[in-house]
Order: structure tokens, then C-alpha cells, then sequence
């Protein structure tokens, strides 16, 4: 299998717009470039960008070895525990649902690793309705999604040449305080 391998995918909520998911990552051999960025990242925190892995729970870390890096820079305790809560455990559902369906050979999962850039809307925390199973749905199949497409090579160059004018980019119109 030819690594490294990227790819993203946005998702967004059903039920609340601040549940959008949006992970872009990268996929490759731990023994190769993704595995030095992997260790540099995890061994390297950065005030503001916490980096994490991928866990079930607490104490269970899903395989492939998956990084969690944050996008916004956290600077309140309730984006942290989303982030560390339906979030962190979307990402590591999206990561298995990927070995389960095959779209990573399960023999690959002791040797590969992801690092997913994370992003979440930073008014999160200001959210009293915020949907926490909407939250961890949009993050499972987000991550699923962009694995998918890392894995198949998606979009293509031909695609993207063929409908580069027909894309319009969500904040081109909107600016940053449009709503996807």
C-alpha cells in the first residue's frame, strides 16, 4: 500500500450547525515521515493545541494509532471536554467503522497511523443546546469519510480539474461569519 495518504471530508450536524465535523488527515506508516510527525506532535504540546489520542474511553486507544491535533486554540475548559468527550469518541468510532469495513486492511493497523487536524466551531462553549450525540455522529462519520477518501485516493486530480469553477467555497460568499 502506497502511504502517506490524505484526505478530509466535512459533516454536517443534523440537528445543531455547531455539530459540524470537518477532520483533515493524513495516513501513513509509522515507520516512514508520518510516524516522525506522529511522535514529534504527541511529544511536542503546544499551549492552546492539545493534541490527543483517538480513545474509546479513558485508557482505550483505538488502532490504527490515531493524533488528535486541534484546529482553534482552546482556551476554555468546556471546549476541552467536548473535544475530549463526543468528539474524541467520534474520531476513534470513525476509525474503527474504517477497519471494519475494510477501507483499512486490519493488517495495516499495527503499522500505519493517522493525524487528524480537528476542528470545531470556537462557540461551542457558549452553545445551551448543543446536541452532544449529534456532536459525536457528525465527528464518527466525518472521520470515516475523509479515511474513505484518503484511502481511495478521492478526489481525483481529473475530478477536481473537471469541476474546480462548479465548487464554491463555504466561506467565499459567506465570510467567517456564515453559516455552513
Amino acid at each position: 500500500m502506497n502511504y502517506p495518504r490524505i484526505g478530509e471530508a466535512l459533516v454536517r450536524g443534523e440537528r445543531h450547525r455547531l455539530a459540524a465535523a470537518e477532520p483533515e488527515l493524513m495516513i501513513g506508516d509509522l515507520n516512514g515521515p508520518v510516524g516522525v510527525a506522529f511522535a514529534n506532535l504527541l511529544g511536542g504540546q503546544v499551549e492552546g493545541h492539545t493534541r490527543v489520542l483517538a480513545l474509546l474511553n479513558a485508557d482505550v486507544a483505538v488502532k490504527p494509532a490515531t493524533l488528535m491535533v486541534s484546529k482553534v486554540t482552546v482556551k476554555k475548559n468546556k471546549y476541552t471536554s467536548i473535544l475530549m468527550g463526543s468528539v474524541q469518541a467520534g474520531i476513534a468510532h470513525g476509525v474503527l467503522d474504517a477497519v471494519r469495513d475494510g477501507t483499512i486492511p486490519r493488517d495495516q493497523c499495527e503499522k500505519i497511523g493517522i493525524i487528524a487536524a480537528i476542528w470545531l466551531y470556537p462557540e461551542v462553549v457558549e452553545a445551551t443546546d448543543l446536541d452532544y450525540e449529534d456532536l459525536f455522529n457528525t465527528h464518527r462519520k466525518s472521520m470515516h469519510l475523509a479515511i474513505k477518501k484518503a484511502m481511495s485516493g478521492e478526489p481525483t486530480i481529473e475530478w477536481l480539474l473537471e469541476n474546480q469553477d462548479k465548487i464554491v467555497h463555504s466561506y467565499h460568499q459567506k465570510g467567517l461569519d456564515g453559516k455552513l
